[in-house]
């Protein structure tokens, strides 16, 4: 496939914006311009504490900045999202939305900056577009009754999600909508069920998304008026099945799709083992640092785009490893970043010569979405170490540590950092969101 490795910082279908979608781009390439240029610089942060689980920020216009998220009611109240557009520099709330039904699924879902200027959030089983005040124009409750795991936004503008399911669950389904209606215009049952979020691709030959699956990865070829299942490239990458736990998200780059395994970890499993979504038994103890339900290392999973040729590297000596996030690969520097978020332990893997080569590790415990700057060789990401989480700054190349900063948070998970693009970062965790400024 001829998949183009130049970065895309404006995308088709998002409001002319560097960070219009989680990741910031269908590709989820995580890479933003410039840098936090963090060696030998001071930090400034900004925290706010609350009770609400923060999941990510995307930038519409210059300056307008929206947080979205929903609430950690994993029992007792009715659970909840919402949408805030917030001040960067203060971080207080200019408009928030009102509640935003969620069919009572407790899970992260996302938000999108629409190239019509609205602004697209998933949560549970709605979907709602809201104006820039964060009022709802539309509410929509979608067809497959279960968490929606993130959405997307094709080129012509329609909107896709997909319901998330586990091994031995049925069936999981991509829905496609209208972005000015919601009307739905088609779903897409898949062969398997699917936990990670879906990546797209727009190249030469098409528009395709990326979808990781229970033991293969598919793909879906966008036919302008339908998605078709890609019957000739289903590599997979999952056979062992004790032995592995399921792909999260993947990152399209350099050709192929990268991704890591190990991520239906215990408190995940007891997410999705209960209808609605998340709606556990009081007494049901969530903590993604219980140990692994599989005996395997932690993986890096390369696939060929063109040939579905599967690469694998074990970067962590120890059995058991787990993540709650997906990997990231910088082309222009050589080098992929992988973790070990159970076990501990951050990896920088040379990509030369097609090879996959450890190049160094880093003693810390990441969890969650990173940002990567190539031009200033920075990877931003967090490390979770005694009850408390720290942004950390990490030079790609060598695996130094430049910078690590305490946001003032007692939870980490699996949320999204965001550049704010003026050497600064959004973070996002449950109970926490915060701004750090390197000066």
């Amino acid at each position: 496939m001829n998949n183009s490795t130049d970065r895309e910082f404006q995308h088709p279908g998002y409001y002319k914006s560097p960070w219009p979608v989680e990741c910031g781009g269908n590709r989820r390439q995580k890479a933003a311009k410039g840098g936090v240029f963090a060696r030998g610089s001071e930090a400034k942060v900004i925290s706010v504490v609350s009770d609400k689980w923060n999941v990510m920020v995307v930038r519409r216009d210059e300056n307008e900045f929206y947080l979205g998220g929903t609430m950690p009611y994993f029992n007792g109240p009715k659970p909840f999202g919402w949408v805030q557009r917030i001040d960067s520099e203060s971080l207080e709330i200019i408009n928030e939305s009102p509640n935003l039904p969620c069919g009572d699924h407790v899970w992260c879902g996302a938000i999108a900056a629409h190239e019509n200027g609205n602004i697209i959030k998933v949560n549970g089983n709605y979907m709602h577009v809201l104006d820039t005040d964060c009022q709802v124009l539309i509410e929509k409750k979608l067809p497959i009754d279960r968490a929606h795991n993130g959405l997307l936004i094709l080129s012509d503008g329609t909107i896709v999600t997909k319901d998330c399911r586990l091994e031995n669950q049925n069936n999981s389904s991509i829905t496609r909508l209208d972005p000015n209606t919601l009307e739905v215009l088609e779903t897409v049952q898949l062969p398997e069920g699917s936990m990670g979020r879906i990546a797209s691709d727009l190249t030469s030959e098409g528009e395709f998304i990326y979808v990781p699956g229970i033991s293969s990865i598919w793909r879906l070829k966008f036919n302008e008026k339908n998605l078709e299942i890609d019957q000739e490239w289903q590599p997979q990458y999952r056979k062992e099945k004790g032995a592995q736990g399921l792909a999260w998200d993947g990152c399209i780059s350099d050709g192929s799709l990268w991704l890591m395994d190990n991520g239906d970890i215990d408190s995940v499993r007891q997410i999705y083992g209960v209808h609605p979504n998340g709606r556990v038994n009081e007494n049901t103890h969530l903590s993604w640092r219980s140990p692994a339900p599989w005996t395997g290392k932690q993986r890096l999973l390369k696939v060929d785009l063109t040939t579905s040729k599967l690469s694998v590297i074990e970067p962590f000596d120890r059995d058991g490893g787990g993540i709650i996030a997906p990997p990231v690969n910088v082309p222009e520097l050589e080098t992929c970043i992988a973790w070990d978020s159970l076990n501990g332990g951050l990896a920088g893997i040379s990509t030369k010569n097609g090879n996959l080569d450890l190049a160094w590790t880093l003693a810390v415990r990441p969890t969650m979405q990173p940002v990567v700057f190539p031009e200033s060789k920075e990877l931003v990401i967090n490390s979770f170490e005694n009850d408390k989480d720290f942004l950390i700054v990490v030079d790609i190349q060598t695996g130094e540590l430049l910078s690590k900063v305490d946001v003032n948070a007692r939870l980490a998970n699996g949320m999204f950092l965001t550049p704010g693009f003026n050497r600064d970062i959004f973070y996002c965790t449950t109970g926490t969101f915060a701004k750090v400024t390197w000066q």
